[in-house]
């Protein structure tokens, strides 16, 4: 599917509500602040310390010394603020935050999360990962639904390290919105053009089937 990180950046979005402080993770998850629905404000806090981010900043517009925790350019809102990592994780395991966006390896379905050890490549560790998802009201992945050669992320039983367990309320992918429940995963909405049983083909836990399964927004 074209333009996947977008679709998925965007159904995470509407996620959101106003007035929230949310966290986006690197990669995929930064894409969100690009696709708040207008007329909702969001406080957007990075792990390197700054409330106020807003979105990527124009080509020839990018400020070598305003950046997020990946290290790429970002734009700092009027009332914005800095600040040392101290406050910076004050405020994220301090539970002042009300949503968490994160990209991810494996979840399963128990809510389980790995998202930091790559085998076969050095890491430093898992950063403030681990944080975030124990500090933030809701935890949120943004990741593909299968892996490059086509093997399902989503699974019955994560097997790589964890970052965090049973801590993930709902998977955003190209393919669904997925809700982690206690009785298991729930599917919510589904990507235009594809099936239930589409969906349920790329994944290894049984979905769960219940009401209305709502069309993703493109």
């Amino acid at each position: 599917m074209e333009n996947f990180r977008e679709i998925i950046a965007k159904n995470v979005a509407k996620m959101l509500h106003d007035g929230d402080v949310v966290n986006l993770g690197i990669g995929l998850p930064t894409l969100v602040a690009n696709y708040i629905p207008e007329g909702i404000n969001i406080i957007f806090q990075s792990e390197n310390g700054f409330v106020g981010a807003g979105p990527k900043p124009q080509e020839g517009q990018e400020d070598k010394d305003l950046v997020n925790a990946g290290g790429q350019p970002v734009t700092i809102l009027p009332g914005g603020a800095c600040f040392d990592s101290a406050l910076s994780f004050a405020i994220i395991r301090g539970g002042h935050i009300d949503a968490t966006v994160l990209g991810a390896l494996q979840v399963d379905e128990e809510g389980n999360l790995a998202n930091w050890m790559i085998p076969g490549k050095m890491v430093p560790g898992m950063g403030g990962a681990m944080d975030l998802v124990v500090g933030a009201r809701k935890v949120i992945v943004a990741m593909e639904h299968t892996t490059k050669d086509g093997k399902p992320k989503v699974l019955k039983k994560c097997n790589l390290p964890l970052t965090a367990c049973r801590e993930v309320d709902v998977i955003v992918t190209n393919m669904a919105v997925i809700e982690v429940t206690n009785r298991g995963l729930v599917l919510k909405e589904i990507a235009p053009g594809l099936s239930i049983e589409d969906v349920q083909a790329a994944t290894e836990p049984k979905l769960i089937l219940e009401g209305e399964i709502k069309i993703m927004e493109v």
